[in-house]
């Protein structure tokens, strides 16, 4: 797809254009950072700690393995959420809405909307529907003659994911309100949901943020639009149906919708059962949810297994980095530099600015561990002790680190590459607009976490 004229741009995204190429050139992927990361953790607990090198390594790779269950759950969100995004059912209502704008601006900001709300389902779901949305729309707004600009249209698709960590798949919130999890063995206890993404406070941010990222996209939005050109034959095409070569009874069972619907109805009835009784909203639970609404939608066993094999690639990442992220974790906890890094903060925070200090850090380390759940094993060990020190409540600690991680992904190309990899652009064109998101989410989170610190 052809980019706008220069003249079509906002004079932010020219003026992002050093940043942008300093960015891409000189950023290396997640997985270097992972492991530039451990050493210099391991450096840290040799000079910060009286542990030994020897101690360091073997903390480290007992640590591996210490996140397994965490690593599982991570993924399938991931590999759910585009699996749901990918759906019959799914993509047949993208293209229904994306005949809702009727102007350029309407476009823009109902790309945002949209992808903010699916953001807020699952992160995995936002990221894969921001990406077909902005299409979508690209394709109705060629055939109705609007003029739009095609990086804004992706720009703002990706803007709507500055609130994942809000909602219902938010890997900090439910991580710690999960019965076993690391964090539920660090406190003692689990901190439910309610006190955290189902918090009164929490739900004002996410109204707050929406409304603050859609009048910056709208502040900054090209006026003179663009133009939209024809699509490539990769982005034009529509997903391939598995083929399906029925000569078998076997072949039968798989390309019958009953196998599918059985099991989503018997999944459904358990997560009914489960909430009926008293169950409460966990990482499981999340991912049984869609699993379920996967299961109730596909037309067939095949479906699903084409379905899967297209989401599968997006999730290696996680697979091979989180490893990584656990030894760090064990490195912080064994050689006690979780207590050192502890006692840093409490020196420098009150319990007024502690959360917003959490911020800070949190935004800054979701550049070098940008995955979600990554940054949550490594940092929130550490920023829970100290609240816990300074008498802060944890669930302002946990939110932090949420609002932290999700803040910078809008400069962070890791979570942008899904949505980059569907729009056929790279991040250089999208920065300058996500970069007017950082500033507008930063106000918000920021001031709330202030006014939840003093109340």
């Amino acid at each position: 797809m052809s980019q706008p004229a220069p003249s079509d741009r906002a004079p932010l995204a020219a003026a992002m254009r050093p940043i942008n190429s300093l960015v891409e050139r000189f950023i290396p992927s997640a997985l270097v950072f992972a492991i530039a990361l451990t050493f210099i953790v391991a450096i840290a607990a040799l000079v910060l700690t009286p542990t030994g090198p020897v101690e360091v390594i073997i903390a480290w790779g007992d640590g591996l393995s210490g996140l397994l269950s965490f690593i599982t759950q991570m993924a399938l969100i991931l590999l759910l959420g585009t699996i749901l995004a990918n759906t019959r059912p799914v993509r047949r209502l993208l293209v229904a809405l994306a005949r809702i704008p009727k102007t350029p601006m309407q476009a823009y900001l109902f790309v945002a909307l949209v992808a903010a709300v699916a953001s807020l389902i699952t992160w995995g779901l936002g990221l894969v529907v921001a990406g077909l949305l902005a299409l979508e729309v690209a394709r109705s707004g060629r055939e109705r003659g609007l003029r739009l600009h095609f990086p804004m249209l992706v720009a703002a698709g990706f803007s709507g994911f500055v609130v994942w960590h809000m909602g219902y798949s938010g890997s900090g919130p439910l991580t710690a309100a999960t019965p076993g999890s690391f964090i539920a063995d660090q406190l003692g206890r689990t901190i439910p949901i309610t006190e955290t993404t189902f918090s009164t406070w929490n739900l004002i941010a996410i109204v707050a943020t929406v409304l603050a990222v859609l009048g910056a996209l709208w502040l900054v939005a090209p006026r003179g639009g663009g133009q939209i050109v024809e699509l490539t034959a990769e982005q034009a095409a529509e997903p391939a149906a598995p083929a399906e070569d029925i000569t078998t009874p076997a072949d039968r069972l798989d390309a019958s919708r009953i196998p599918t619907l059985a099991i989503g109805l018997l999944l459904t009835a358990y997560l009914i059962l489960h909430f009926a009784t008293g169950g409460s909203l966990t990482l499981d639970i999340v991912n049984w949810s869609f699993l379920a609404l996967i299961l109730l939608i596909v037309r067939s066993p095949l479906e699903l297994i084409g379905l899967t094999k297209n989401a599968a690639s997006n999730v290696g990442e996680i697979l091979l980095q989180f490893p990584l992220y656990a030894g760090i974790l064990g490195i912080m906890t064994d050689s006690g530099l979780i207590g050192v890094l502890s006692d840093a903060i409490v020196a420098v925070a009150t319990p007024q600015t502690f959360g917003l200090l959490a911020l800070l850090s949190a935004g800054l380390v979701n550049f070098f561990v940008p995955s979600g759940g990554g940054q949550f094993a490594v940092q929130a060990p550490i920023l829970l002790d100290a609240a816990s020190r300074l008498g802060v409540d944890p669930a302002i600690a946990i939110m932090a680190v949420a609002y932290g991680d999700q803040w910078t992904n809008m400069i962070q190309p890791f979570w942008a590459l899904p949505l980059l990899a569907i729009a056929g652009l790279k991040m250089r064109d999208i920065l300058g607009y996500t970069t007017i998101t950082l500033l507008a989410s930063g106000l918000v989170f920021a001031a709330t976490l202030l006014i939840v610190s003093v109340t």
